[in-house]
């Protein structure tokens, strides 16, 4: 168990990034979002289900890590990310390589900025702490996202 925890945490490598593990973590989740969004047709609204239904194996997957690695928020874990990505990707009006990328900038803005309330969350103990904060900028980089679309912005 403790393998496919730190397999879940790392979302299978993206966290071992030499350079901006978070950043790795947010494309990786982009990548597999654009097989489900072209593929399997995906509404921007079916990443915020995905992301909620990968919240509670993720807040386990960051906890165990954190516990494993003995520290409070390792920088291997990107599964709060991936899940902030996804939760992004889902203001978006429709799913394209704009909003993509648009949902990357917002989402790692939000995720470094931490601003109120989301810097807030951090403070739940174990792999909610670690995941929370994540979920908090992904709401918010939603917003703007969906704000951006309403203006045909994007």
């Amino acid at each position: 168990m403790n393998r496919l925890a730190v397999i879940l945490a790392t979302w299978f490598g993206c966290g071992y990034w030499p350079k901006g593990p978070g950043t790795a973590g947010s494309i990786g989740a982009l990548i597999v979002a654009w097989p489900l969004a072209y593929g399997l047709h995906f509404a921007p609204w079916h990443f915020a289900v995905l992301a909620l239904l990968m919240t509670p194996p993720g807040i386990w997957a960051a906890g165990r890590t954190a516990e494993l690695r003995g520290t409070k928020d390792p920088q291997v874990v990107v599964v709060d990310e991936v899940l902030g990505q996804w939760l992004t990707l889902a203001g978006a009006a429709t799913v394209n390589w704009k909003s993509m990328l648009a949902a990357l900038a917002l989402f790692r803005l939000f995720d470094i900025l931490k601003p109120w309330p989301v810097r807030r969350l951090e403070s739940f103990s174990g792999g909610a702490g670690i995941v929370l904060d994540d979920l908090g900028a992904g709401v918010l980089g939603a917003l703007v996202l969906s704000l951006a679309g309403w203006f045909n912005l994007i």
